[in-house]
């Protein structure tokens, strides 16, 4: 009995070596290090940035996509309805148009703020992140960088408003509107909103392409992304 005992244990012990030695092999051969690996996210955030965002920067960049498209905020939306049922709808289908045309130039020309930022980014645990979700490297630069962003980002988006003359578009919306009777008047911070959801959008782009890279072998161009990226798939 004892001697089928050990028989079945040593087969047992071959098999799970067999079993363990046939995963060793499917691993990417050569250890990277997680500075190697923080090497690759930013890479791959620095693609997000250059195939991406620079979508944002074109005319319509914003307000055909529909993922970053700038809606207003609730506070407009009966400004909005307002002026149309007093046969404005013109002049509020302008208005929208031109919150996402100042995120659209802002966006130009914040884009190399972006990009320091990235090259700024310590990936304190790089292989957490890298084996975290299909936009983990984008939720880390996200926590590391919105609060620095939004304080230069701010006055681009307000230069960005006088650029594209949405500043006096706007002041002649809400003058209209609160000329009407029975209306609450309405003073929105527009530059704050449109700072935060132009940042909503860059980072929303970067994580399509963070996302593409994590699951397309395709869209991992260069080596060290290849490397890097083999490890979580």
């Amino acid at each position: 009995m004892i001697r089928k005992f050990l028989i079945l244990a040593v087969i047992f012990n071959l098999t799970a070596c067999a079993e363990l030695q046939q995963v060793v092999n499917q691993l990417p051969q050569g250890t990277l290090g997680n500075d190697e690996i923080a090497s690759g996210l930013r890479q791959a955030l620095d693609f997000g940035i250059d195939k991406q965002v620079s979508k944002l920067t074109q005319t319509d960049g914003f307000f055909k996509n529909e993922l970053v498209k700038i809606l207003l905020p609730d506070e407009l939306k009966k400004v909005d309805k307002a002026l149309r049922d007093v046969g404005l709808s013109n002049l509020a289908d302008e208005g929208l148009k031109v919150l996402n045309r100042a995120a659209e130039d802002a966006v130009k020309e914040a884009t190399p703020i972006f990009v320091d930022a990235v090259k700024g980014i310590t990936f304190a645990d790089a292989k957490n992140i890298l084996l975290g979700s299909d936009n983990a490297a984008t939720q880390y630069l996200t926590s590391k960088t919105e609060t620095s962003l939004y304080a230069k980002f701010h006055p681009v988006i307000k230069k960005s408003f006088s650029k594209v003359g949405a500043d006096q578009i706007w002041s002649n919306l809400i003058t209209r509107y609160n000329a009407l009777p029975f209306t609450a008047d309405v003073n929105p911070d527009l530059t704050d909103y449109v700072t935060n959801e132009a940042l909503k959008g860059v980072y929303t782009m970067i994580a399509i392409e963070e996302k593409d890279i994590r699951t397309k072998y395709s869209s991992r161009t260069t080596d060290l992304l290849k490397r890097v990226f083999a490890l979580q798939d």
